[in-house]
């Protein structure tokens, strides 16, 4: 029988969702923590936590987890490609990807069972790109969002 608490819509676990989809940035448990706590100022860092991977086994989120950096948490829970900045980590949706950009029966490859899969692009983004231009000319800046 399911835990009666993973069942139960809290407040906190409302808040969390409700920030979440209001953000297209993906944004880490502890960003995600700030917005949350301007609704519920005593939720904890660990209660995001909780509540975000309850969210995303449940499906109604997107758990994007990178070789090496923080997870990241998408509110869209459709399958759709991202692009994300090598660099400072950001995540994007990638709009538009043309449809045959991915086409091909991937069962041939391997004797998996394909359950699913996620498409990822890695790049600089225009913050970064504009800061490395700039160091490049020997001008110090920080990228910023």
């Amino acid at each position: 029988m399911p835990d009666k608490k993973a069942r139960r819509n809290t407040r906190q676990r409302q808040v969390v969702l409700e920030e979440l989809k209001k953000l297209t940035s993906h944004p880490t448990a502890a960003e995600l923590h700030e917005f949350a706590r301007r609704h519920l100022p005593r939720i904890s860092l660990g209660t995001v936590y909780r509540n975000l991977e309850l969210l995303a086994a449940k499906g109604v989120i997107q758990k994007l987890e990178h070789s090496g950096s923080e997870s990241r948490f998408d509110g869209n829970p459709e399958q759709h490609p991202h692009i994300r900045c090598v660099r400072c980590g950001r995540v994007d949706d990638l709009h538009d990807l043309p449809a045959d950009a991915v086409k091909h029966d991937f069962k041939t490859l391997s004797n998996y069972e394909i359950l699913g899969y996620y498409v990822e692009f890695i790049g600089l983004c225009p913050a970064c790109r504009e800061a490395q231009a700039s160091n490049d000319n020997g001008i110090q800046t920080r990228p910023t969002d």
